[in-house]
């Protein structure tokens, strides 16, 4: 695979890389990337304090409904799912509708409420007792769920917090950084 020389011919006779049309779109495009990591990434730290949460996680699909956990916020490191791809199985063509449609899913105890047990075991296997989802939608797609976890014990959401996640969910997709 070839890949395009960014930083231009070795033999090139102007020694100032910083001159080169090509040097200046790759650092733009990296400035970019830390922008958007750094928003994502305090949004997501700002919500877990705001709703003493011990896990919030923002999980991208980028594939038919395949996906993964690309940022995450923690009370404790050992409750860190980063990278996880979920439970690819439970998530299918009619979830996907229902969160484009606007769906959340407040789950105050997965041991009590009702849901397939494909989920339950799946929320189980990442220690979730209470489970909050929000769908992020860019462009009228469903680009990923924003979640936030209880780990130690069940949690009754309330309104303020299932609002708080949507203004959150809402402000990522407003982003331009979300491609």
């Amino acid at each position: 695979m070839n890949f395009p020389n960014i930083f231009g011919d070795s033999t090139n006779s102007n020694p100032n890389p910083n001159s080169d049309p090509r040097f200046q779109q790759f650092v733009e495009r990296l400035q970019q990337v830390e922008d958007r990591d750094r928003l994502i990434q305090e949004t997501l730290n700002g919500l877990r304090k705001h709703l003493k949460s011990d896990r919030i996680v923002l999980y991208y699909f980028y594939k038919q409904w395949r996906g993964q956990v690309t940022f995450e916020s923690l009370r404790y490191i050992d409750y860190s799912i980063y990278g996880s791809t979920g439970a690819d199985d439970c998530f299918n063509d009619q979830y996907a509708r229902l969160y484009l449609e606007g769906r959340i899913s407040a789950i105050s105890d997965i041991d009590e409420a009702d849901i397939d047990s494909c989920h339950r075991d799946f929320l189980k296997s990442i220690r979730v007792k209470a489970n909050l989802a929000v769908p992020v939608v860019k462009n009228q797609q469903l680009w990923g769920l924003l979640i936030a976890h209880y780990c130690q014990t069940s949690h009754s959401w309330v309104n303020a917090e299932i609002d708080t996640m949507k203004q959150a969910a809402k402000l990522l997709s407003e982003s331009p950084f979300l491609d």
